[in-house]
């Protein structure tokens, strides 16, 4: 189980706990965490699951792979070295503790 807290736009924040095989994305949906739209589902197809991992991050993130990368060049709010799909963050262990900002829009 890992904990998972996402910061909204206004500065206040919702913290979860997670399970796998879940994604960041998929426990903010199954916690009613706004935010978060996923418009795909979880496909990695539309960029409304765009997070930001916080910058004072060490928790191991996997790679981004090139579907991944193409899709935030189209969201709604600027991309960053720090943007990622939340869709594409697997929730595990080693996740414990991450701390991911919500963009002000998704769409």
């Amino acid at each position: 189980m890992a904990k998972i807290t996402y910061k909204h736009p206004d500065g206040t924040v919702t913290a979860v706990d997670a399970d796998a095989p879940n994604t960041v994305m998929r426990a903010a949906k199954l916690n009613n965490v706004d935010g978060i739209e996923a418009q795909c589902g979880g496909s990695a197809q539309c960029g409304t699951c765009h997070v930001y991992i916080d910058p004072a991050n060490t928790l191991p993130l996997p790679e981004m792979d090139s579907v991944e990368d193409d899709v935030l060049y189209g969201t709604a709010c600027e991309r960053t070295e720090l943007s990622r799909l939340s869709c594409q963050l697997p929730i595990s262990d080693a996740l414990d503790g991450l701390l991911v900002h919500l963009p002000e829009a998704q769409s």
